[in-house]
């Protein structure tokens, strides 16, 4: 039986039933379970793997809801850089086109690594084409020996622009072939029960990518299989709205529910555009939504309504988007960011006076969008809290960052107020991958310099391609 060991912290943030805040606490995991928090001198005094936590502040691992791992290959392109979401996908589509399963698999662990240094144990990756040999195997291998908690999305392209959808023809898989390596990949790598390492996603990449006939066939498909859930992209931005009326005659999420989408297997990235009678369906329907603040701002695709949807009832948990939408991977800044856009929300929205306290988001309220939030939205009750029974998921930062110098009357506001800080430890599963600011489980920075050289081969031969046509 392995153990651990976490001692000493300054403050174990718990996210528990009774949300407790415990003071020079402890906690004591044995094979990648959480069976005692408390004090010291109540815990066992030693274990396999020991961490002093003297100066700490530990919180839940964090969850990440929406994320394209690949995109690590193609942060800030040109052509790019100014664009709308969908301009900016024009110059992306033939770097995601020419990507190969080396390639693949070294964004896999650039995206996550450059996660597990800011505290996050929970990734979401959503990626929709597959190309060049690459597949889902590849993604789920790298995570793997990264050691995160890895939810897969098997995402997918089928509808052309010659079909009336955005994405080049050159993308489009056969739907009978998504639809059986959607089957086989559940059937290789689906986690089912607490603490699942690995689990499956049925993804489709957006209405206006897919036909209705692939919403209709993923869905009937994850729901032949426990726990598997289906996620896509929904009411980002006005174009998409304007491509469903036009195309369809319904609005998005009015769209994804006439295709079986709308309901409590399911989540959405984004949510921008939503009126109040999409937020009462949602929560009636248990949907979730993955609110993508960086990626949001970055695109111009606006202030999604975050506290109405928390009001409502609807799960709502955190992503930072793809890593050339949002070009980062630090979910503490995504925290930090809904938090801000929150206030900026309710600003517009009550100008003249002083709007009543509880339509503020507090600093506990945004630090639960991706931890307990991101919990919900995934289907899962093992992680998102520090208590006896759940997953040893966590990380740790220094109280002594000169970023918190003044703040520390209330450490847990400061990590929201202040600027985000890397993770000192993370810890998945009981098994520590970030330990003193440094990833233990792989060779980062080489790692980064081939990843750096692949990307550019692929950024220099997409910018020919399109200079040749």
């Amino acid at each position: 039986m392995a153990t651990l060991l976490a001692r000493d912290a300054e403050l174990i943030v718990t996210m528990d039933a009774d949300r407790r805040e415990l003071r020079r606490a402890s906690l004591f995991a044995e094979d990648g379970w959480i069976v005692a928090i408390g004090p010291a001198d109540q815990l066992p005094a030693e274990a396999d793997t020991v961490l002093d936590l003297s100066g700490q502040i530990v919180l839940p691992g964090l969850i990440n809801t929406h994320h394209h791992l690949s995109q690590t290959l193609g942060r800030n392109i040109s052509g790019a850089q100014e664009a709308r979401l969908f301009d900016w996908l024009t110059p992306h589509f033939p770097l995601w086109g020419a990507v190969t399963p080396e390639a693949l698999g070294l964004a896999t662990q650039v995206g996550c690594a450059e996660l597990a240094l800011a505290g996050c144990t929970t990734v979401f990756d959503h990626t929709y084409v597959f190309r060049n040999g690459c597949a889902i195997d590849g993604i789920i291998a790298a995570a793997r020996e990264l050691g995160v908690r890895l939810h897969a999305g098997r995402g997918s392209i089928s509808l052309g622009r010659s079909q009336g959808g955005v994405p080049p023809d050159g993308l489009v898989e056969d739907e009978a072939v998504i639809l059986d390596d959607s089957e086989r990949a559940i059937r290789c790598h689906h986690q089912g029960g607490s603490g699942a390492l690995t689990r499956l996603v049925l993804a489709p990449c957006s209405p206006f990518s897919v036909s209705p006939e692939l919403l209709r066939a993923s869905a009937a498909l994850a729901r032949r299989h426990p726990g598997v859930r289906l996620h896509t992209h929904l009411a980002e931005t006005l174009d998409e709205e304007h491509y469903t009326l036009g195309t369809h005659g319904l609005r998005p999420l009015a769209y994804m529910e006439r295709q079986g989408w709308l309901a409590s297997d399911v989540w959405f990235a984004h949510g921008v555009h939503l009126d109040g009678d999409d937020i009462r369906r949602l929560a009636r329907a248990g949907a979730g939504i993955a609110h993508c603040p960086s990626s949001n701002m970055r695109l111009a695709s606006g202030l999604a309504p975050v506290m109405e949807l928390l009001a409502a009832g609807v799960p709502v948990g955190l992503g930072v988007d793809g890593a050339a939408s949002g070009e980062s991977g630090q979910l503490l800044h995504e925290v930090r960011q809904a938090f801000l856009l929150a206030r900026l929300r309710l600003g517009l929205e009550s100008p003249l006076g002083t709007p009543p306290q509880a339509a503020w988001m507090t600093a506990r309220q945004a630090l639960e969008l991706a931890t307990l939030g991101g919990a919900a939205v995934l289907g899962r009750d093992d992680i998102g809290s520090l208590a006896v029974g759940r997953c040893a998921d966590f990380f740790s930062l220094s109280l002594g960052s000169v970023a918190y110098a003044g703040a520390l009357h209330d450490p847990v506001a400061a990590v929201v107020f202040c600027a985000p800080q890397p993770a000192v430890h993370t810890v998945v599963h009981g098994r520590v991958i970030v330990e003193w600011g440094q990833l233990t489980t792989i060779d980062l920075p080489a790692v980064v310099a081939r990843h750096n050289a692949v990307s550019a081969a692929l950024i220099a031969g997409a910018a020919a391609d399109a200079g040749h046509r």
